[in-house]
């Protein structure tokens, strides 16, 4: 029994009140037609969406006095989920794709490697080019430097460098992002 009533908790904010749920005593109303009828009497304004044979929307809950639509609230609902569905369409995901290099990769592996990154900045995707050094190989981090601009450099048409090369425990990392 708790938990079903933890759920009917956490469900409260996201959820629509119509009708006899609507708790506030009175309410600012607004007609189907788009106009203000005024603040009512919650018993007023059932009785004026009954009328129109339409259900009472609390539409701003968070108004003082919470605001009201007289509308059909099937149609109010589908509305709702495809304006979320729009707004889902136009958000773009960025995805951060990873590059792993060593100090002394070969000329043609590097060659590769930044074919690779061509390919995911043409899809709109950030790059991250990693090199790795591993035992003594820390001392070469010139060469490490050397090769994320080599890197840099190849791609500086159709990219920027949004993160300078850091070092990050026994890596240097470096971000690219399309232009």
């Amino acid at each position: 029994m708790a938990i079903h009533r933890k759920f009917l908790k956490s469900n409260k904010k996201d959820r629509t009140f119509i009708n006899r749920d609507i708790r506030a005593k009175e309410v600012r109303v607004i007609d189907p037609e788009g106009n203000q009828s005024g603040i009512l009497q919650i018993h007023q304004a059932l009785a004026m969406a009954n009328d129109h044979g339409l259900d009472l929307v609390e539409v701003s809950p968070n108004a003082r006095p919470p605001v009201c639509k007289i509308m059909d609230y099937g149609r109010y609902k589908y509305e709702q989920t495809k304006k979320k569905q729009e707004a889902k369409k136009k958000q773009s995901t960025v995805q951060v794709k990873e590059i792993k290099v060593r100090p002394k990769t070969g000329e043609h592996d590097l060659q590769t490697k930044i074919g690779h990154i061509t390919k995911f900045i043409g899809n709109k995707d950030k790059v991250k080019v990693t090199v790795m050094f591993r035992g003594r190989e820390i001392t070469l981090s010139q060469q490490g430097r050397d090769v994320l601009s080599k890197i840099a450099e190849s791609v500086n048409e159709i990219a920027t460098v949004e993160s300078y090369p850091k070092f990050e425990g026994r890596t240097m990392i470096m971000i690219l992002a399309p232009k």
